[in-house]
């Protein structure tokens, strides 16, 4: 199966497999000899790690693919024993997740320059937008447009807040999106909102805006999950960093929603959290609820999390727009860590606008998260976004090849027959949808000329990029090193192939040395696709590929945008959503296009990205829920 098409759960779990085949050895010792202890010990007691043997050696360097004579494995023991001995030490620590690496990512290619000079935003008006008859008549309406009205005082942040619970409690049945409703500090929230807008004290275009939480945010009070077995009573002292600004701007949190358990899929310990177009799908994930809510119209906006395609897959999927912003951009203070050098919370909206009004508010160091960087983040509704040169992955647009099916093999077997008709059916499927959508891009194509843009065709430099993608699960198990330890793995909802418990063992075999090659590795890659924002200022491409793997690993922000909807005559989808493809389709279901931008650059690509939303509408398609 070639890079392009693999879905982002079962490129996790190939490429760690990659990574188990072909280059090991720190880690590797340790795991052995611990498996042989606990093979020799009665239950019950504690393991003893057996001695180091050169045989044992011998089995490792067959992981980590390199050969050892026997003269260097006799050097070598005394400094493994005193190496694996360490690693006792460092446990015995119990670090919390909340415990960074002393290294701190940076994207910025060398002689990179940051923007930090900061003006007042500039917002578009939105006087246009009367009350409406019903209050339940705003559950579509944009940030944009609830401010206006809120600072008007045409309708009161109470009325908008009760009106979304009471939305949230009658779609989770159908959707499951909610964890937690935050019922008694959105009302007291609320209350305060509308004193202070009445008082004259309006803090700004989020002031009482109701808003939910993805549930790996602490919020001080109610539980913290991360979506995952074994975590349902989790509570921390104090909020998250994105949550206390967005307090402070006057934002009111209605709920904490759903994830996939810690940050994979859509499934959560309550089960899956479901797509308002189509609720026989999943929602996507990890930001499931997130996308699942404000796509529902129960919710203003929410605040996602991506790591490896978190906030642009339920955004496809539900149809929202959602902001991925430049790693470093906003602090992650308070929010569960997967990855330290790729994890970045986001906006998940209706509207561009609405994106940059939140970002707004989110943005920028807390003194806490040493990887957030002073940047500027300039909002002007007004920027003329026809000053910015535009390219676009033209490869990326060409219509895909004929579908060509795996032929027989010498000596195969019923069963193998079998297997490959089985494999060479889903394919086949795969490869209709993706031909049915190529319309879609097409048709973003020629719109974008017909609004006066001038394409400048790129391609994305070629570099081994799923090659460096254990490094997010060598992160992420060291992040959970004591699930896997401790045995409390199995208290998590999934336990297949492609699943964290099995990707966090895997893991453990990925040396220390590899892990420094692939960040070297991942420098060029920096510094290749920042060549590209030399020449462009946006790039225009599909959501899913390899840029999406790419661009996460170099930090680049991405704005997804919703695209239109297939048609009728749209090819079925997968009778069960088995979530192990992010872009499953089917009639009357969300597209989505994707706009990417240099480091920090974001208010720019915000500004075109919203001018192309401006133009299309696309964003004020909505799903029949009843």
């Amino acid at each position: 199966m070639t890079l392009k098409q693999l879905d982002r759960r079962g490129f996790l779990a190939a490429c760690s497999r990659a990574g188990v085949a072909s280059t090991l050895l720190p880690g590797v010792l340790y795991t052995l000899t611990s498996q042989a202890a606990q093979a020799q010990t009665e239950p019950g007691k504690p393991a003893e790690a057996p001695k180091i043997t050169p045989e044992l050696l011998d089995q490792a360097a067959v992981l980590a693919g390199i050969t050892l004579t026997a003269e260097q494995k006799k050097l070598m023991l005394a400094g493994l024993g005193y190496q694996r001995d360490s690693y006792a030490e460092i446990r015995a620590l119990k670090l919390p997740n909340s415990v960074a690496p002393a290294y701190v990512f940076n994207p910025l290619p060398p002689g990179a320059r940051v923007e930090t000079a900061k003006a007042a935003p500039r917002w578009s008006d939105a006087s246009a937008r009367s009350a409406p008859a019903q209050i339940e008549d705003l559950a579509f309406a944009t940030v944009r447009e609830l401010a206006e009205l809120l600072r008007t005082r045409k309708v009161t942040s109470l009325a908008l807040t009760q009106m979304y619970l009471a939305r949230l409690k009658r779609y989770d049945s159908k959707l499951h999106f909610v964890i937690s409703l935050t019922e008694e500090r959105a009302l007291a929230q609320a209350k305060a909102a509308d004193a202070e807008i009445a008082a004259g004290n309006y803090r700004g275009p989020l002031h009482g805006i109701p808003w939910g939480a993805k549930d790996l945010l602490a919020v001080k009070g109610y539980p913290t999950t991360w979506g995952a077995g074994g975590f349902e009573q989790q509570h921390f002292d104090e909020d998250a960093v994105v949550v206390q600004r967005l307090d402070a701007a006057g934002a009111v949190l209605v709920a904490k929603f759903t994830l996939g358990a810690l940050a994979m899929g859509d499934k959560w310990f309550g089960g899956r959290t479901r797509n308002p177009w189509n609720p026989n799908q999943g929602s996507s994930g990890s930001s499931a609820g997130s996308a699942s809510a404000v796509a529902a119209g129960c919710v203003a906006f929410a605040i996602g999390s991506e790591t490896l395609g978190s906030i642009s897959s339920p955004s496809t999927r539900c149809g929202d727009t959602g902001l991925r912003p430049t790693f470093g951009f906003v602090p992650r203070t308070g929010a569960m860590a997967l990855s330290w050098t790729m994890d970045k919370l986001g906006p998940i909206c209706r509207a561009v606008e609405d994106c940059a009004i939140v970002f707004d508010a989110i943005h920028g160091p807390d003194g806490q998260d040493l990887a957030t960087r002073e940047a500027a983040f300039n909002w002007d509704a007004q920027y003329d976004w026809k000053r910015l040169r535009v390219g676009y992955f033209k490869s990326e647009f060409d219509p895909i090849k004929p579908f060509k099916a795996e032929g027989p093999k010498a000596g195969e077997s019923a069963e193998e027959k079998k297997q490959r008709e089985i494999s060479n059916a889903e394919r086949e499927a795969a490869h209709a949808r993706r031909a049915y959508d190529q319309q879609y891009e097409a048709a973003a194509i020629d719109k974008l000329r017909s609004m006066g843009v001038t394409l400048i065709p790129v391609e994305l430099p070629k570099l081994p990029y799923g090659s460096m993608t254990p490094l997010l699960t060598a992160e992420a198990a060291a992040a959970f090193d004591d699930l896997t330890i401790s045995g409390k793995d199995k208290l998590l909802t999934e336990q297949g192939e492609e699943d964290w418990p099995n990707a966090f063992r895997i893991a453990r075999f990925y040396p220390a040395v590899e892990y420094i090659q692939a960040n070297r590795a991942r420098t060029l890659a920096i510094r290749e696709l920042s060549k590209l924002f030399e020449q462009v200022d946006v790039i225009v491409t599909p959501t899913f590929g390899e840029q999406l793997t790419a661009t996460n690993l170099t930090g680049h922000p991405a704005l997804i945008l919703p695209n239109g909807l297939r048609g009728a005559d749209a090819p079925r989808p997968p009778k069960i959503d088995d979530g192990n493809n992010d872009d499953i389709g089917g009639p009357q279901t969300p597209v989505s296009l994707t706009f990417l931008a240099g480091h920090f650059q974001d208010a720019k690509l915000c500004a075109f990205a919203r001018a192309y939303q401006e133009a299309t509408g696309f964003h004020k398609l909505h799903p029949k829920l009843d």
